[in-house]
């Protein structure tokens, strides 16, 4: 029987992942790190069942103090023989802010230090607690490059600079390019952490494909929201629904106990990055700064 974590698992995505890991046969206990509030205590009672506990762990990702918090509770957890080492560490949460200005509690820009720096933060905190075939999943997106669809709907790339100056608000990327960005970082992140944690450790980037309308976009205006949940309908497109239980497929069974150095899982089956996503120099610093900046 596994111990498995996820962030955000209060909505969208995150949710149906988490009922998806509630009903596998293997998981016994199911961290949920979260916004405190009802939505984190009415998801951990609906993912309860014979065989499965929920400890829904409240947590504000934007507050990196907060991070540390939460992570100190899920090794004391471990520590006390409550829980078993983590199985799996899935890192859900993520935002896009409606623009590059917003800041973190830490006064990191927003959507960097939610979609980076706080799973940094805990993946870092919480690997003396890691099983030693423990799989962790990152979740990535194929905006950081831009094809025919993504020009044909404005979406931009990303726009690679040093991570500390990714890291300040308001620096000339508008909200998306700092998602893409962030969704970068992630990527090099994945291939750096990789090469740096215990060899029997995996390290996964999972893209649930494209979700128009979930509550990623809740900092979009409300006409472009009505158009990604009429968008979401349309055969074909990913839905929470559609790609949770593959997320949580990803996390724990044995079909995809052989990935690892970040390999990029699109729904259900694994493609190759584009060529600037991986560098071994930009691997190098991201790391190093990610380090300063969490310091």
């Amino acid at each position: 029987m596994t111990t498995v974590l996820i962030t955000g698992p209060t909505r969208s995505l995150g949710r149906v992942t988490a009922e998806a890991l509630a009903r596998h046969p293997e998981v016994e206990d199911l961290l949920l790190v979260g916004r405190r509030g009802p939505a984190l205590d009415e998801v951990a009672e609906r993912v309860r069942r014979p065989g499965v506990r929920a400890h829904p762990i409240g947590c504000d990702l934007a507050d990196l103090s907060d991070v540390r918090s939460a992570a100190a509770t899920v090794r004391g957890l471990v520590e006390a023989g409550t829980v078993r080492p983590l199985l799996a560490l899935i890192a859900n949460a993520g935002i896009a802010s409606s623009d590059g200005m917003r800041a973190s509690a830490d006064g990191h820009e927003l959507t960097f230090a939610v979609n980076h720096l706080a799973h940094a933060q805990l993946v870092g905190d919480l690997e003396p607690v890691l099983a030693p075939t423990a799989r962790i999943v990152l979740l990535g997106s194929n905006t950081y490059y831009a094809n025919i669809w993504r020009r044909l709907m404005h979406v931009p790339p990303a726009n690679w600079r040093d991570p500390l100056e990714l890291a300040e608000p308001g620096t000339g990327s508008s909200g998306m390019t700092a998602y893409s960005d962030s969704k970068l970082a992630i990527l090099y992140y994945a291939h750096e952490l990789q090469r740096r944690i215990a060899p029997g450790v995996s390290v996964v980037v999972y893209e649930p494909g494209w979700m128009p309308g979930t509550a990623l976009g809740r900092g979009a205006p409300p006409a472009v929201q009505a158009v990604g949940r009429a968008l979401g309908h349309i055969p074909g497109v990913a839905t929470p629904e559609r790609s949770g239980p593959l997320l949580a497929a990803v996390a724990v069974d044995a079909r995809w106990a052989h990935l690892r150095d970040g390999a990029f899982v699109v729904r259900d089956r694994v493609v190759e990055v584009q060529p600037l996503a991986q560098d071994r120099d930009r691997e190098r610093r991201l790391w190093e700064a990610t380090a300063e900046l969490l310091a």
